[in-house]
């Protein structure tokens, strides 16, 4: 057999299994994999003692990203050189309509932005307000391959959607075969502990965790996971940050709901001891890191499988930005950047650490959210006919 490249010697890591095995690409698709010597190439890559995954799919980055008086200071171009850099080779981000903008508006500008990447990029919708002319802006995205459509429950005034708007447009969205990416965080729960923490001047960056509490997410996830029930609805949990959210969502898909668990990179490895530091508004993000102890506890769900996929939730903000309101959380920009740290930071802290088995990253960190996302078997994957996005 002959091909374009050939990567030869190393070991090769399915979601489901990993063995020797040489990868032979032809016309930017993996044409075959091949016992080590029984193929040739204009091109050879020696990974002899080398792990040969499928490229990583980044299912949460969010790129240039306007969210209060700040924007994320990355374009697709950046974003995607990290990416790359990282081992990613396919990132999804999202079109998130400011107050009156049309959610088919501002998916098609942001598709057309895409076109600056230096790698594979697909798109999250997102539906805000609900109207009579949602469900025929839905149906058109579907048909151009836009499927899955975020939500918020917190950030009210800005992108927070009512119960009525999530059961509206997860009932529409069932009927299309498309999903609701949701940000679950109970925002009465929310602004009712920040005015009490603004009243005893504890409203920092110091203070971050204790101003959107950990019962603010599971009080969100019970009730969007009820909405889901009633109306048959898939639903994909986005950067869940404790045991206790993902436990529920595990639960329920025990019942037969249709619901899935992302987790993000800086959730797994870092802990509130952030917020002690010398510059605490630098890990300011939402939800916020928790204690040390809850964060071994969602990490134990990498092996128990109740968590589906690992996301980065990128969101590149400068230091300089992070300062300028870092008395004040409620002004503060949230987010960490992590497009580009999301694979070595979950290998090395889970894999080479404790024992997560390398299939099970390739699970979490590049099938799992293909598949989630419509893009599996082009990506995700190195069998035959896969795009030959690979990371060595």
């Amino acid at each position: 057999m002959s091909g374009d490249l050939l990567i030869t010697g190393g070991t090769v890591v399915e979601a489901g299994w990993s063995g020797p095995a040489d990868v032979l690409i032809s016309d930017g698709r993996v044409s075959a994999l091949v016992e080590t010597g029984t193929a040739t190439a204009a091109t050879t890559i020696d990974a002899s003692g080398r792990l040969v995954m499928p490229g990583g799919v980044d299912p949460h980055c969010h790129v240039g990203f306007t969210s209060g008086e700040f924007t994320s200071l990355d374009d697709y171009r950046e974003c995607t050189t990290a990416a790359v850099y990282g081992g990613t080779t396919t990132i999804v981000d999202f079109a998130i309509p400011r107050p009156g903008e049309n959610p088919a508006d501002v998916a098609y500008a942001q598709r057309e932005k895409a076109s600056q990447g230096l790698c594979d990029s697909a798109l999250h919708g997102c539906v805000v307000e609900w109207d009579d002319t949602v469900p025929d802006q839905l149906a058109a995205l579907i048909g151009d391959g836009i499927t899955t459509f975020k939500m918020f429950t917190t950030y009210r005034g800005e992108t927070m959607a009512s119960e009525d708007t999530v059961l509206r447009t997860m009932k529409t969205l069932a009927g299309l075969g498309g999903m609701v990416v949701i940000h679950c965080e109970a925002d009465h729960i929310i602004g009712d502990t920040q005015r009490s923490r603004a009243a005893a001047g504890r409203i920092g960056a110091t203070d971050m965790a204790a101003t959107r509490p950990a019962l603010a997410e599971t009080a969100s996830v019970a009730e969007v996971l009820a909405i889901a029930e009633s109306v048959d609805a898939p639903v994909y949990f986005v950067h869940q940050s404790t045991a206790e959210a993902v436990e529920l969502v595990a639960a329920a898909r025990r019942r037969g709901v249709r619901a899935y668990t992302e987790a993000v990179a800086h959730h797994l490895v870092l802990d509130d001891s952030r917020y002690a530091g010398d510059h605490p508004e630098r890990f300011v993000c939402c939800p916020p890191l928790r204690s040390r102890e809850k964060v071994e506890a969602l990490g134990r769900h990498l092996f128990t499988g109740e968590i589906t996929t690992i996301g980065s939730d990128h969101c590149c903000y400068d230091t300089a930005q992070k300062e300028i309101h870092r008395e004040d959380v409620r002004a503060m920009p949230n987010g960490l950047p992590g497009v580009e740290t999301r694979l070595p930071v979950i290998f090395s802290e889970y894999v080479v650490r404790r024992g997560l088995p390398v299939s099970r990253f390739v699970e979490l960190t590049s099938a799992a959210p293909a598949r989630a996302n419509g893009l599996y078997p082009r990506k995700g994957t190195l069998l035959p006919g896969a795009d030959a996005d690979i990371a060595i």
